[in-house]
Parts: structure tokens; sequence; C-alpha cells
């Protein structure tokens, strides 16, 4: 079982596990009393058969960062993406070694914990720094990670929030202002996507599907299984989400960082274990990258980066990387 510790402060408490350095659950305490948990628990959590599964999925919960962001596996891109990008061996370890590993808690304190992941000595990335620190005046955890690479790379990079959605009711999404979205361009689960692949859009409520109607993003769940991807580039401003019950969660990052939110629509779309077609969950993902196809189609020219938007981070051993961003809730 993986180590985890927790922080509680006057407006909540949080946990945070060792493997994936996952951050969840997270319950805040509004002003009124009522305590709410906007982040996600896979439910697969107490099952035995966990251990059977891929490490980034054993405990999938929350957030964490995804460095590299992405998955180099061999697939049949369509026209305009190729996978002739610079890449490394171990890249086809989903969202990256800091994902499927134990980090190492370096510093804990009531209200804050501080982690590190050393990546393997071949790899071009030599260390994650992660700290989880309360606000001791609001609802909210403000969240910084540093990236120091072992050599000259570049690599696409991501912070992946899973929001819960609620079971009765739906929740409204308020997205950042965005350039232009797009919707993956494969499927992501063979037969049950919705949405038309590679299409493009300027507003989460009409998106193409494969019909040739247009389906409301802007809402959720869903009525019907499936798993879609849908990549919001150019953004300016955060996050909110809108549950039913009257509380909403707000997730604020630097865009020059992350230029684009990919959000990940998990909505019994995957009927083989550990999913068994019960996972509904929203992923709210700050990006510089190309959906999650992994460095070699991130680093590669491609319909996002052609139109302005990076799609990988370029790292320099001599000057680490440092990001800031903050999850919180409020009436």
């Amino acid at each position: 079982m993986t180590t985890r510790h927790a922080i509680a402060w006057a407006h909540g408490m949080a946990s945070v596990q060792a493997l994936g350095g996952m951050l969840g659950p997270v319950t805040f305490l509004l002003p009124d009393g009522r305590q709410v948990s906007p982040l996600h628990v896979a439910p697969w959590f107490s099952e035995p058969t966990r251990s059977t599964h891929p490490p980034i999925l054993q405990d999938l919960r929350g957030e964490w960062p995804c460095v590299p962001f992405g998955t180099d596996v061999p697939r049949t891109l369509p026209q305009y993406w190729s996978a002739t990008g610079e890449t490394f061996d171990g890249a086809n370890i989903p969202h990256g070694h800091s994902s499927n590993t134990e980090w190492a808690f370096t510093n804990i304190a009531p209200d804050r914990v501080e982690l590190t992941c050393d990546y393997p000595a071949t790899h071009p990335i030599r260390r994650l720094t992660r700290t989880i620190a309360a606000d001791p005046n609001a609802a909210a955890v403000d969240i910084t990670l540093t990236v120091q690479a072992r050599r000259p790379c570049r690599l696409p990079i991501g912070l992946h929030p899973t929001l819960r959605l609620p079971t009765t009711g739906q929740a409204r999404l308020a997205p950042p202002a965005f350039r232009k979205g797009r919707v993956f361009p494969l499927d992501v689960e063979p037969g049950q996507g919705l949405l038309q692949p590679g299409a493009t859009f300027s507003d989460l409520a009409t998106v193409p599907r494969r019909d040739s109607r247009t389906l409301s993003l802007a809402q959720l769940p869903l009525p019907d299984n499936t798993e879609e991807l849908v990549q919001l580039c150019g953004v300016t401003g955060g996050f909110r989400l809108h549950h039913p019950d009257d509380w909403h969660v707000t997730l604020d990052w630097d865009t020059q960082h992350f230029p684009s939110l990919l959000l990940w629509i998990s909505n019994r779309g995957r009927a083989y274990a550990p999913w068994n077609s019960r996972h509904v969950a929203l992923g709210v993902e700050p990006v510089c990258a190309a959906f999650d196809l992994g460095p070699a189609v991130s680093n590669a020219p491609n319909p996002i980066s052609a139109t302005g938007t990076l799609t990988a981070h370029a790292f320099d051993p001599e000057h680490p990387f440092t990001t800031r961003y903050r999850i919180g809730v409020s009436a």
C-alpha cells in the first residue's frame, strides 16, 4: 500500500499519496458549514485486484503532474499528424515515469507537504519537486512544480486534475476563453466515441458529432456511454465547474506555461477492467502538448502547433522550470 500524508487547516483537509505524487481526496469546508470534495477517486480504490493494474491506475485519484504528458505508442495517424519529433527511450510509459512510481516525501508540515521524484539515469529529466500548501485564509490549495532537466530536451508536459461529477443532475462547465477547440484525431475508445475525430469548434455547446449533429459538452455527465478528449487551444483565464448543489470548483494556472486545456470526458466509455463501464469523471488538464499523443507527436509539426499554440516545452539543465497553480472551491 502506498504511503500517504494528510494536511489540514481551518478550511479543509487533503491527502497526498506517494504513488504518482497524487493529491486526493480533498475535503473543503465552505463558510456555511458544508463539506465538499471536488476531486475524483477511481471506484476501484479498495478492490484487491487493483494491484494487477498499471501503477498509474492502481490508486488513480485527484491531481498530479505528467512529465512528459502522454505516451508514445504505435498508431496510425491521420493526415497532418506525424510521430517524427524528438523522443527518448521510456516515452512509452503512460504520462511519464513520475505518474507510475513512488515519490519521496521530503518535507512534511501540518498544512503542507513537499515531494520529490528522481528519474532514471538515462532520462532527459533529472528530478521533479512538488509542493502542496493549504491557503490559510481560503478553501484552496496552492501547488508548485519544479522540473530539473538532466540535458537539454523538448517534452510535452501537463497537469492532471480530475474532478468528481454529480451522480444526480449535471455540472456546468465554465471554460477559459480559447482560440480554437479540437476533437481528438483518433478514436479514444474503439466503438465508443460520439464526437467527430479531428473536428474543430468554437463553443463547448456545439461540438461536431459523427452523425453530422452537434453535442454539448457544457454540462456533464452525458447521458450516453462515451470516452472523449477535446483540447481547447490558446486559452486565457481559468476554469470553473458549477455543481448542481450550489458550489463550484476553480482551477487557475499559468497559461504561458500551459497554453491549452485538455478535457478528458470519461463517461462510462471503457467496458474492460478496472473501468467496467462505471467510471464517470472529468479531467481538466492544463497542457503544453498535442493531446496525450506523446513526445514524438507533440514535438513534430502538428495542426495545433501550426496555429501558434506550443505543444512542447524546452528544458535546460541550467534553468529549472517552476510553475504554480491553484485549486479551490466556493459557494
